[in-house]
């Protein structure tokens, strides 16, 4: 099985996933409200700085501040989301590729056409 390239954009929300045991849900969320995730360290600090929610529960309550909704419609991995981002990449490519069809070609051209 072919090894999926995955932006470094995308990467950096993958890693940060994984660092802090986040939810694909709770991901969705932070970049719907254009969290950075390399400043997750900073938010996930409740341990020494016990009066901080736990990060999911700070993203989660952040959400349904913002958006007055618990979670996202429709929830959706990093992984798939990179997997349509291929896949509409790969298709605009190839539309370039084809040559433009111009309404013109396929009318008669007027100076070829047969007088009357």
């Amino acid at each position: 099985m072919k090894k999926q390239n995955i932006p470094n954009k995308l990467q950096v929300w993958i890693d940060a996933r994984q660092k802090y045991h986040l939810s694909h849900a709770q991901i969705q969320m932070a970049r719907e409200l254009g969290l950075n995730p390399r400043h997750f360290g900073k938010l996930a600090n409740q341990h020494q700085e016990t009066w901080k929610a736990p990060l999911p529960q700070f993203i989660e309550a952040l959400y349904s501040k913002q958006f007055g909704r618990t979670a996202p419609d429709k929830v959706v991995s990093i992984e798939e989301s990179s997997k349509e981002l291929e896949r509409k990449k790969v298709a605009r490519q190839q539309r370039k590729q084809q040559p433009p069809e111009s309404p013109q070609e396929s009318m008669t051209d007027p100076l070829q056409a047969e007088p009357d």
